[in-house]
C-alpha cells in the first residue's frame, strides 16, 4: 500500500523529526555534556563560550525535513545548499538524524555518548565550523560569505539532468549584488539536459541588527516581482506548526510536479524554450520555536534570534533553568530511546541510501569525475623554429584547442567555459565553430550571434560573480572547465576565490572528501595592454592575492605565448585540488618557444633559453628574467639591444611560465632548492627581472635567496588611454628602460652613460611620436628577433 505523504499520522511524525532536529541544533550551540538532560544541568556541561547563530536554524530544519518529504513522495536526486551562512547546525543536525554522519565520522555514534561529542565540537576548538564547510556532509558551499547560493546551485545542476539543488536562500543574503543578480540564473537552465533548481526564499524578517527589506515587502509584491524575473513564486507563510505542515507539504508537491512536467514536456517533445520554474517564498519568524523574549524584549520574531539569544555560559548559570526548558519545549523523551537514538518510527521518514541530501554523490563527486579527453596540444602548435618570425594571437591558438575539446566531450557533457561576455573580446572564437553560448531567453538573428538553448559556453550574464560561481558549483560537483575574465575584474570576485580556496584547504584534511577538479582562471585583456580601455582596466592584483594562500592549492602560470599557453592548459584541464590562475595575452604577438621548449617550461617552470643567451653556459655577467608576455616580449628587445651595443657582455635569458616555482622550498615543497636557484639566477651577479605584475611579489621570492642583487620592472600603477608600447614605457617595462637599468647597474657602470643617454633619447622621441601620430615606432611595431651572433 502506498504511504500516504499528507496524512495527520505522517506529519506528526514530520513534525516530531522537526524537533529532535531543533533540539539537536540547540544543543550543539550551548552544551558538551549531558546532551539529553538525563540528570541536573551543571555548568560543566554547557560550554565556556556558546559560539553560533539561532534565528534561521528552526525554519531551515523545517524546509530540511519537508525536503526529505518530496525526496522520499516522489523518488528524488536532491542536494541542499543552504544559503544563510552562518546556520551550520542545520546540515549536521540533519545529517546525523538520517545516520549519514555517523556513517563518515564512526566516533560520532548514534546514542547519547555521540550526542554528547556532537554537541561539543560545535563551534569548538577543534571542531567543526559553525557555518557549512567542507566538513559538513552534503554540502558543496562554503557558507561563511553571503551571496553565491544560487549561483552554485545552477552550476550544480549544469548537466545533471536528474538533479535538483534546493537552494535556501538566506533574506539577509537575498541583498547582496551577487545573490540578486543571479535570480537570473534560469534563463541558463536548459530543461532538457541539465537540472533544476528550487530556490526557496526563507523570509526570517530580520539580519544581524536590522529587518531584511524583501521581508518587509507585501506578499503581491513579492509575486509581481519574481514573476518579473521570470520564476512562479509560492508563497507559504505562518508560525504555527499544525497548519503550517500541510501548506509547505503542498507548496513543495506543486513545485517538485512542475519541475516534472517541465522536464517531461521538454524531453518528451524536445521543446527547450525557456520554462518557467517554480520558487518558493517561505515566512516564518526568526528564532522560531525559541525563547520568545529575554529582559523585557522579544526575542523570537526579531534580530535579537539572530545569534546566541539567551546568556548562559559555563561561567553563568543564572538562567540555565530557561536554557533547560527552552530544550525540553521540544520533548526530547518522546523522540529519542534509551540509548539516545531517534526513535525508528520517526527515522524512517528520512531517505535513505544516497537519496539522503547528506549523502547525494554530487556533493563528494569522486565516483562521478571523467578525467577529459584531451588532444596532443602539439597538433595546435605553432612551428617557431625561427624564433620571433610568427605572429598569432594567442587566445586564439588556444581556442582552436579548446574547440577540439569541447569536440572530444560532447557525450560525456562535462566541460564548460564560462565569463562574463568576453568570450569573442578575448578572442576565443574559434570555440564557437564547434558549439554556441547556451542561452534561454529569444534568440533574434542576425543581431544575435552563436546563441542557442544549448551550448558548452555560458558568457552571456554580464556579472564575474554569477559566471564564477556556475564555475565553482560546476568542479565541486565533479565537472570541468575554466573561468575567463578581463584581469582587473579579476578582483571583483577574489572573495569568491578566497572562500574556494578555504574550502579547498579544509576538504584537503577529511579523509572521506574526494578530490574534485581544480578551479581554473584564465586572466586577459591584460595590464600591459589595454589599448582604448585605459587605466580603469589596470590591475593584476590577482597574482599577489592568490600568491598569498597556501602554496599547495595555488599556481601561477605567465604563458609567453601561444605554444606555452597550450602547454599549460594540457596540464590544468584535467588537474584536481587547486587553483590554477593562467594570465595570457590576447593580442597579436610574436611567438617565440616551439611546443619542446613550451612543454619544458610548463613541466620544469622555467628554462634557460639558448638561443636569446650569450654566456654560452659559462657565468653570465647580467641575468634578465621575463614572466608574462610583455615582459618576454620586451626582454628580447633588450637582450637584441645589449648585444648590438655590448657585443662582449655576457647575457643569461631567462623565461619563467609557472612563477611559484621560484619560492623557498622553506615555504613551499614545490619551490627551486637555493642550490637550483642559484643555477639559474647566479649568487652576485645584477639580475633584471620584468614581470607582469606588482614588483613587491617578486621582492618577496627573492628574499630568501642569496642573490639580492635584482632589478625589478613591473606594473608601477601607471597607466592611460595610450598606445599599447607606451604602457609599458609608462612603467618602465619597455625594453629602452630595461637596457638602461642593466647599463648602469653593470660594474664600471660610468663607461655606459652614452647608452643610457641613447635610451632617454629614443624614449623623448617616442613621447613626442605617439602624440604627434596616435601610434607607436615603427622601430617598435615592425621590430622582430634576429638570431645572435
Amino acid at each position: 500500500m502506498a504511504k500516504d505523504y499528507s496524512s495527520k499520522e505522517y506529519f506528526a511524525k514530520l513534525d516530531a523529526y522537526w524537533r529532535a532536529a531543533n533540539y539537536i541544533s540547540v544543543g550543539q550551540l550551548y552544551l558538551k555534556d549531558n546532551p539529553l538532560l538525563r540528570r541536573t544541568l551543571e555548568s560543566s556541561d554547557v560550554k565556556a563560550k556558546p559560539i553560533g547563530h539561532w534565528g534561521t536554524i528552526a525554519g531551515q530544519n523545517f524546509i530540511y525535513a519537508h525536503l526529505n518529504r518530496v525526496i522520499n513522495k516522489y523518488d528524488l536526486n536532491m542536494l541542499y545548499i543552504e544559503g544563510p551562512g552562518h546556520g551550520g547546525q542545520v546540515m549536521v543536525s540533519n545529517s546525523y538524524l538520517d545516520g549519514s554522519y555517523t556513517e563518515i565520522y564512526p566516533e560520532i555514534t548514534e546514542d547519547e555518548e555521540g550526542m554528547k561529542k556532537l554537541f561539543k565540537r560545535f563551534s569548538f576548538p577543534g571542531g567543526v565550523a559553525s557555518h557549512a564547510a567542507p566538513e559538513t556532509p552534503g554540502s558543496i558551499h562554503e557558507g561563511g560569505e553571503l551571496g553565491y547560493s544560487l549561483s552554485h546551485a545552477t552550476g550544480a545542476i549544469l548537466d545533471n539532468p536528474d538533479l535538483i539543488a534546493a537552494a535556501v536562500v538566506g533574506d539577509g543574503e537575498a541583498e547582496t549584488g551577487p545573490l540578486a543578480t543571479s535570480w537570473q540564473s534560469n534563463k541558463f537552465i536548459n530543461p532538457i539536459h541539465d537540472g533544476a533548481v528550487l530556490p526557496i526564499l526563507d523570509l526570517n524578517g530580520f539580519k544581524i541588527s536590522n529587518p531584511t527589506i524583501l521581508s518587509r515587502e507585501s506578499n503581491e509584491t513579492l509575486t509581481k516581482y519574481f514573476e518579473g524575473l521570470g520564476w512562479h513564486p509560492i508563497i507559504v507563510e505562518g508560525e504555527d506548526p499544525e497548519k503550517l505542515h500541510p501548506e509547505l507539504a503542498r507548496a513543495m508537491d506543486e513545485a517538485i510536479e512542475e519541475i516534472k512536467a517541465i522536464q517531461k514536456h521538454a524531453r518528451e517533445t524536445g521543446d527547450d524554450s525557456l520554462p518557467t520554474w517554480p520558487m518558493i517564498i517561505f515566512r516564518a519568524p526568526k528564532g522560531w520555536t525559541g525563547p520568545k523574549e529575554w529582559d523585557g524584549k522579544p526575542i523570537e520574531g526579531s534580530f535579537r534570534a539572530h545569534q546566541i539569544p539567551i546568556p548562559v555560559d559555563q561561567n553563568d548559570m543564572e538562567h540555565a533553568d530557561k536554557l533547560v526548558a527552552w530544550l525540553k519545549s521540544y520533548r526530547p523523551e518522546e523522540l529519542f530511546d534509551e540509548s539516545g537514538k531517534l526513535k525508528p518510527e520517526f527515522a524512517e521518514i528520512a531517505p535513505k541510501g544516497d537519496k539522503r541530501m547528506a549523502a547525494n554523490p554530487h556533493t563528494n563527486p569522486g565516483n562521478l569525475i571523467r578525467d577529459l579527453i584531451l588532444p596532443d596540444f602539439r597538433e595546435f602548435a605553432l612551428e617557431n623554429a625561427e624564433h620571433g618570425k610568427t605572429v598569432a594571437q594567442d587566445m586564439t591558438v588556444l581556442g582552436k584547442y579548446l574547440e577540439r575539446v569541447i569536440e572530444l566531450n560532447a557525450k560525456n557533457r562535462n566541460f564548460r567555459i564560462f565569463g562574463p561576455d568576453e568570450t569573442m573580446s578575448n578572442r576565443l572564437a574559434p570555440i564557437f565553430d564547434e558549439t554556441k553560448r547556451q542561452w534561454m531567453q529569444d534568440i533574434k538573428e542576425p543581431n544575435d550571434e552563436f546563441l542557442a538553448h544549448s551550448g558548452r559556453v555560458i558568457d552571456s550574464q554580464l556579472s564575474e560573480h554569477q559566471d564564477e560561481g556556475f564555475l565553482e558549483g560546476y568542479v565541486l560537483t565533479g565537472r570541468h572547465g575554466f573561468f575567463a575574465s578581463y584581469e582587473a575584474f579579476l578582483r571583483v570576485v577574489d572573495s569568491m576565490l578566497t572562500q574556494h580556496f578555504k574550502w579547498l584547504r579544509k576538504a584537503k584534511g577529511q579523509p572521506w572528501r574526494s578530490e574534485i577538479p581544480s578551479l581554473n582562471v584564465v586572466s586577459t585583456s591584460t595590464v600591459f595592454q589595454q589599448d582604448h580601455n585605459g587605466y580603469t582596466h589596470q590591475d593584476p592584483g590577482i597574482l599577489g592575492h592568490l600568491a598569498d594562500k597556501k602554496p599547495e592549492f595555488i599556481r601561477e602560470y605567465l604563458p609567453a605565448d601561444a605554444n606555452t599557453l597550450l602547454a599549460v592548459f594540457d596540464k590544468v584541464l584535467n588537474d584536481r585540488e587547486k587553483i590554477n590562475l593562467i594570465v595570457s595575452s590576447k593580442h597579436p604577438r610574436p611567438q617565440f618557444y616551439t611546443a619542446a621548449e613550451a612543454k619544458e617550461l610548463v613541466d620544469k617552470g622555467l628554462k634557460i633559453i639558448d638561443w636569446a643567451s650569450t654566456d654560452h653556459n659559462a657565468e653570465p655577467d647580467v641575468v634578465i628574467a621575463a614572466c608574462g608576455t610583455e615582459p618576454n616580449l620586451e626582454s628580447l628587445a633588450a637582450v637584441s639591444i645589449l648585444h648590438e651595443k655590448l657585443p662582449d657582455l655576457k647575457i643569461r635569458f631567462i623565461n619563467i611560465v609557472d612563477l611559484l616555482k621560484l619560492r623557498s622550498p622553506k615555504h613551499d615543497p614545490r619551490g627551486l632548492s637555493d642550490e637550483e636557484f642559484d643555477a639559474f639566477f647566479t649568487k652576485d651577479k645584477p639580475i633584471l627581472f620584468a614581470f607582469h605584475g606588482y614588483e613587491g611579489l617578486v621582492r618577496d621570492l627573492f628574499f630568501d635567496r642569496h642573490n639580492h642583487n635584482v632589478m625589478i620592472h613591473g606594473y608601477r600603477e601607471n597607466g592611460d588611454i595610450t598606445t599599447p608600447f607606451d604602457m609599458r614605457v609608462l612603467n618602465q617595462m619597455d625594453r629602452f628602460d630595461l637596457v638602461k637599468d642593466v647599463v648602469l647597474n653593470l660594474p664600471d657602470a660610468d663607461k655606459y652613460g652614452q647608452i643610457a643617454a641613447e635610451m632617454d633619447s629614443i624614449i623623448a622621441k617616442h613621447n613626442q611620436y605617439i602624440r604627434d601620430e596616435g601610434a607607436d615606432l615603427p622601430e617598435v611595431e615592425n621590430w622582430t628577433w634576429k638570431p645572435l651572433e
